[in-house]
């Protein structure tokens, strides 16, 4: 095998006339139970400098697994084959020496997760000089000052105390820019962005996406995104890869892919994108005695020592009535989670009044708060971490039955087969495990297990903002007849307003613990009040890339509007972080998870 020069630098000429990247005939292999399973079949591809080529597809289809072989980042237990040439040198199954010269130089990634891709015990700075080191002979001195220039490129608001910050002192779009600062830091050729922005809110994931586009732009890099995120797709790609169970199905250009889609799995995907504008009918005001009614509630973290109290939720004043969804939505440290543990007891009201079912929250005793959580189901937002891995799901379903004291096991068999139908799985799923299961099934497994004592009021927090589009869409159908059917009333926490749209009949908007605008979808979505709303509407990224184009426009016009009315743009980041400093600091004392029932 040929050795991989990888301190040479390609010259100017050869740089334009060939790709930073080609993939030929890539396929991928696992050895599984005494067999080669194939993830990756036979993939092509070039990526140009100033290209983003965006490859898209379920939890699943290949599109991480085809990315990380280029740099020989998978277990051991694989094998790749194929080629790939990065600026037109051989370096797939390289030897590890040359590919660690490759990692971070010639090639960069952008994780999905920086809190795990990052070092828990280095502070950001060292994180960051660390990696200038490896491939320079630059001074620490100079390391620094590249990393704090790295910081400042990316837009970290205070790239100083960013520096000197350890990971779980920042927020997740901080986080996020750090790793950005962390994989340019040695003006790579190509990155690879891995899911960069699923787990952040509409606003910071409008600002990293500009961050990335002017970045590519600036340094004339090549971006492959891999995303399930068709609005991101709109707003950053040029070219367009669909993958499904280890296959290329369709490519073309961004507007190829988005107006004229030729293959029914592309065209599946597509349709299952939520977009604002659902119809409103059938939408109306319900009546009777609430369900859950706040007046003027507030959740206040104690404070510790000099640091003062952090009061969370502020005077908030809303209520559900039966049969009635409510979306909850704002940015990560809004409050809106910290009202949805409030409302099943996880978290203590301080002042005013919380009813559910007309029970008082505020100084409520222990064993009322028990009696009371039967008729309250909560579906989390990754039902992996809670439900018990050692457990077949069926147990996990039946448990909330078990600890109540009043079923026979009988009585508890015939109920989990009765949710397993209710939520569309086999009834022989009920021995299977945790980690047999898909995202979307674990999911359904959540859901069945907050109706199994049939609640009367259903607390969701982003039930389905880490599933795919397609996936998503079958949990969001299934959770809207299941309401239907039963009428429980719901708080279904989000930031994914087009989520929101399709499923609320009325929605709360929240912002620095306080309710900052209240209404039908119709009068939040598509005539908002509020300047912070607006910022939230315009953040959202569509599925259509001239659409889109016309948004970030939109979105640019709104915030020089508002600055310019001096109206102050509050930083979600700098709201989260604060949050995230105050837990750190003793502030914010993270709530116990519910016990598996």
């Amino acid at each position: 095998m040929s050795t991989v020069d990888t301190t040479a630098t390609p010259s100017p000429e050869a740089s334009e006339n060939r790709p930073i990247i080609e993939v030929n005939k890539l396929a991928v292999d696992f050895w599984v139970n005494g067999e080669w399973v194939n993830a990756v079949k036979g993939m092509d591809y070039e990526v140009h400098p100033g290209e983003v080529l965006a490859i898209v597809g379920e939890s699943g289809s290949g599109k991480s697994v085809s990315s990380m072989s280029l740099l020989g980042l998978l277990p051991p237990n694989s094998r790749s084959r194929g080629s790939v040439k990065l600026h037109g040198r051989e370096i797939l199954n390289a030897p590890t020496e040359e590919l660690r010269k490759i990692r971070g130089n010639r090639i960069a990634v952008i994780f999905q997760e920086p809190m795990t891709a990052l070092n828990p015990v280095y502070r950001i700075g060292f994180q960051i000089t660390e990696s200038i080191r490896v491939h320079s002979h630059l001074s620490p001195n100079q390391a620094k000052e590249r990393a704090l220039e790295l910081l400042k490129l990316v837009e970290m608001p205070d790239p100083e105390k960013a520096y000197n910050s350890f990971p779980h002192q920042l927020s997740g779009g901080q986080r996020q820019r750090a790793m950005i600062a962390q994989s340019i830091s040695c003006d790579p050729d190509l990155l690879i962005a891995d899911e960069p922005t699923t787990a952040l809110d509409v606003t910071i994931q409008a600002e990293i996406l500009d961050l990335l586009r002017n970045l590519h732009k600036r340094l004339n890099s090549a971006i492959i995104i891999i995303t399930h995120d068709l609005g991101v797709v709109a707003d950053l790609a040029d070219n367009v890869i669909v993958m499904k169970t280890g296959e290329v199905v369709e490519r073309g250009t961004v507007r190829e892919i988005f107006t004229a889609a030729k293959n029914d799995y592309t065209k599946e995907l597509l349709a299952a994108v939520p977009r604002l504008g659902y119809t409103t009918e059938g939408k109306t005001l319900r009546g009777g005695e609430p369900v859950l009614e706040l007046t003027d509630a507030v959740i206040e973290y104690k404070g510790r020592g000099r640091v003062p109290a952090f009061r969370a939720v502020d005077q908030v004043s809303f209520a559900i009535h039966p049969g009635e969804i409510v979306g909850l939505v704002g940015e990560s440290g809004s409050g809106k989670t910290t009202i949805a543990r409030g409302a099943i007891g996880l978290l203590p009201f301080k002042e005013g009044s919380a009813k559910v079912l007309g029970v008082e929250l505020v100084g409520i005793k222990p064993n009322a708060l028990r009696d009371l959580r039967k008729d309250i189901g909560i579906v989390f937002q990754d039902p992996g971490s809670s439900l018990n891995p050692r457990w077949p799901v069926g147990a996990s379903i039946g448990e909330p039955l078990s600890l109540l004291g009043d079923f026979t096991s009988k009585e508890i068999s015939d109920r989990v087969e009765e949710l397993l139908d209710q939520v569309e799985l086999p009834r022989s799923f009920r021995n299977r495990y945790p980690h047999e299961l898909s995202g979307g099934q674990r999911q359904r497994i959540g859901i069945a297990r907050a109706l199994a004592l049939k609640p009367k009021l259903l607390v969701a927090d982003e039930p389905t903002s880490a599933l795919d589009v397609s996936v998503q869409a079958r949990v969001l159908d299934l959770l809207e007849n299941i309401q239907a059917e039963l009428g429980f009333a719901c708080l279904f926490v989000s930031h994914d307003l087009a989520v929101v749209d399709r499923l609320a009949d009325r929605i709360v908007v929240m912002n620095h613990g306080r309710l900052v605008e209240e209404g039908t979808p119709d009068q939040i979505l598509r005539n908002p009040q509020q300047a912070y709303t607006k910022r939230l509407i315009t953040a959202i990224p569509v599925p259509d890339p001239d659409q889109q184009a016309e948004r970030r426009v939109e979105r640019r016009r709104v915030l020089d509007e508002q600055k310019a009315a001096g109206i102050r743009v509050q930083d979600a980041e700098e709201e989260e972080a604060e949050v995230a400093r105050a837990a750190k600091a003793g502030e914010v004392t993270p709530p116990p998870q519910l016990p598996h029932a």
